[in-house]
């Protein structure tokens, strides 16, 4: 990060930078503000706002969006009580750039701002993508990239664009920015347990955000509102649990196999606890086969009451790597190794990293591998659906969609059915 001894010198430069700085493009003098835009203003929007303001002396949050009022004023205060003294100078949003409803991220990229944080639903962040590269603006956008096969091949698409315009393009995929997950990575990849067999990956957890009760919607209320305001009920908003969230187990995975894709894989998954609403499952298990017979199964549950745990273990040729079950990952077998050092905030090591990188004019390129793992997970999830074998090219090419042609406000859209495998049909 960059710091100026005088803080009266910061405020002025920032300032100036709000009032007349033209948009920026690619590299920033140290000293020049830097304008963030946030779109999506729920938790975890609001905490890449203030890592983001965290990252660098003067970057400065100029404009937010978001659907729900409420939800832009509750950010920005949780941000100003965040940034303590230094509110005043980096939460700089003025009314007028405090943008309401489904266009408003295009209002914002049209602010003038330089980064653009991508926070919403999933189910929004290829044409959100698209946009803010169009527009010229960095990115730090939240995982997973889309919903379904045709979102995935549009941004793969937008990430050739980046890197025409030398934009950066920091994905969401948090452990590629964890150090102690780095080094052991770099351990495995060093042969640390030889060759590959097999990776296991757990995420057993609670529900994230159960649905509500029909009645407790609003009369009045449209389809499209009530799904927005509930999206991780939805598949075409969240992709699924497997896609959603725990598609990082299965970014992992990605990672110890070079972000090559699989031959094909099987899965299972259902619904086990009745939900009041939408048609996610809450539990998934996918079996990917790679070349050379290697395999890797990820298992995610979201249910109440379950044994939770969040794992990995990595079984190669001449041992195994264990990481999350116990404080530090561990390597037994031929090689020996346990992690030692001081973790560091791998959420803000994202934000430190792309801001480094603008004021260097050094572009981060997150795209092409945070696409492979979104489609990865996906390939999960359509096994399960169907109760087919998949493979990455029927995944890839797959003609699904998910959401409704036209996103209104006040529009009316009814949700596929709740898939059930060997019956759903998803090509």
């Amino acid at each position: 990060m960059f710091h100026s001894s005088s803080s009266s010198r910061r405020d002025f430069l920032a300032a100036a930078a709000i009032l007349g700085a033209p948009a920026l493009l690619r590299g920033a003098p140290v000293g020049e503000a830097i304008k963030v835009g946030l779109v999506g203003c729920g938790g975890r929007g609001t905490g890449a706002a203030n890592q983001a303001l965290n990252a660098d002396d003067n970057s400065i949050l100029t404009a937010v969006a978001d659907v729900d009022q409420s939800r832009i004023d509750y950010c920005l205060n949780t941000l100003r009580k965040q940034q303590g003294d230094k509110a005043a100078r980096k939460v700089a949003v003025e009314k007028s750039h405090q943008f309401l409803g489904l266009n408003a991220y295009q209002q914002l990229i049209d602010s003038g701002v330089d980064v653009v944080l991508l926070a919403t639903p999933p189910g929004f962040r290829p044409q959100h993508l698209r946009a803010t590269i169009e527009g010229g603006k960095h990115v730090f956008c939240e995982k997973p990239i889309a919903t379904d096969a045709p979102g995935v091949r549009h941004v793969l698409e937008t990430v050739k664009m980046a890197k025409q315009k030398n934009l950066n393009l920091v994905a969401g995929f948090c452990w590629r920015y964890s150090n102690y997950i780095v080094d052991t990575f770099n351990q495995i990849h060093s042969g640390a347990v030889g060759d590959l067999i097999a990776y296991h990956a757990t995420y057993y957890t609670n529900p994230v955000k159960p649905m509500p009760p029909a009645s407790a919607r609003p009369a009045g209320m449209s389809d499209i509102e009530w799904q927005i305001r509930n999206w991780y009920n939805f598949c075409w908003l969240c992709g699924d649990s497997i896609v959603e969230q725990a598609v990082h187990s299965v970014d992992k995975v990605a990672w110890a196999m070079n972000d090559k894709p699989p031959v094909s894989c099987v899965a299972v998954g259902g619904r086990q606890i009745p939900a009041e609403a939408g048609d996610i499952y809450d539990h998934f298990e996918v079996n990917y086969i790679y070349p050379n017979g290697v395999r890797a199964f990820v298992a995610n549950r979201q249910i109440r009451g379950c044994y939770n745990e969040t794992a990995d273990y990595i079984m190669g040729k001449d041992g195994l790597c264990t990481i999350g079950h116990g404080p530090v990952p561990v390597i037994t077998g031929k090689t020996n190794w346990t992690w030692q050092g001081q973790k560091y905030d791998m959420y803000q090591k994202e934000h430190d990293e792309l801001f480094a990188a603008i004021r260097k004019n050094k572009p981060i390129n997150d795209g092409e591998r945070m696409g492979t793992s979104t489609l990865l997970a996906m390939m999960g999830r359509m096994a399960a659906y169907t109760g087919q074998q998949i493979t990455w090219e029927q995944a890839l090419n797959s003609q699904e969609k998910l959401g409704p042609a036209t996103i209104e406000w006040n529009g009316s859209f009814t949700p596929r059915a709740t898939p059930m495998p060997g019956i759903t049909k998803f090509l």
